[in-house]
């Protein structure tokens, strides 16, 4: 959904309140206007910015997109990692989106998946629980699940990286996304890494990008 001219010329300016809402999985759900892009924030954390979203923005020039057709997103939010791949990247993929939250979902499909040409495909469900149904497969994964700044311990499991690698294709890429901000965060995702990630992905990666840390599976 488009907002009128005088709220885009505004959001350059200050943020431009859209809605204030919340869900059982999410307390505070605020939708804002901020420098013509949509913002979706919950009471600690930004789950999504439009092409603003920079630490997959930047950690997309980091692989090869090239073969790329069907895309898991992980944690869809507001849509910005399909909104990235097609306005920024000019790539027009298959998407599959798992999120949890319906009034996350309701507010992807009012305000941003009808500004897509891409296909989207969009699951109401748990990440966990999707990939244990699932049978597909993906040349690319997104895993961007947070509960306002934390992952679930369940999606820091060895038996769900494993899963994610299963449910890659051949050659597949898989990015995912951990905050660095505090020494916590930091500390949090060097152990998964070193203990999980890098023994599922033995040539796995870290890709630092501002306040985050994007694992890289090769």
């Amino acid at each position: 959904m488009k907002q009128p001219f005088y709220k885009n010329w505004l959001s350059y300016f200050t943020e431009v309140p859209i809605v204030s809402t919340g869900s059982d999985y999410n307390e505070v759900l605020d939708l804002f206007l901020v420098k013509g892009r949509y913002q979706l924030c919950t009471e600690k954390a930004i789950y999504s910015y439009g092409d603003k979203y920079d630490n997959f923005a930047n950690a997309f020039r980091q692989i090869d997109l090239e073969g790329v057709n069907d895309v898991l997103v992980l944690g869809l939010g507001l849509a910005s990692i399909p909104y990235i791949l097609e306005k920024i990247h000019h790539k027009n993929f298959v998407y599959t989106g798992v999120e949890i939250d319906e009034e996350v979902v309701y507010l992807a499909s009012k305000y941003v998946l009808d500004e897509l040409k891409s296909e989207v495909h969009v699951y109401t469900t748990d990440a966990y629980t999707f990939l244990c149904m699932n049978e597909s497969s993906y040349d690319l994964i997104c895993m961007d699940v947070f509960v306002d700044d934390l992952i679930p311990e369940e999606l820091e499991s060895l038996d769900f990286t494993e899963m994610l690698r299963d449910t890659l294709a051949p050659g597949g890429k898989l990015i995912y996304n951990r905050l660095a901000y505090t020494p916590e965060d930091k500390t949090g995702t060097e152990q998964y890494f070193q203990h999980v990630f890098s023994k599922v992905f033995p040539t796995g990666r870290i890709y630092e990008t501002g306040g985050n840390r994007m694992l890289i599976n090769s």
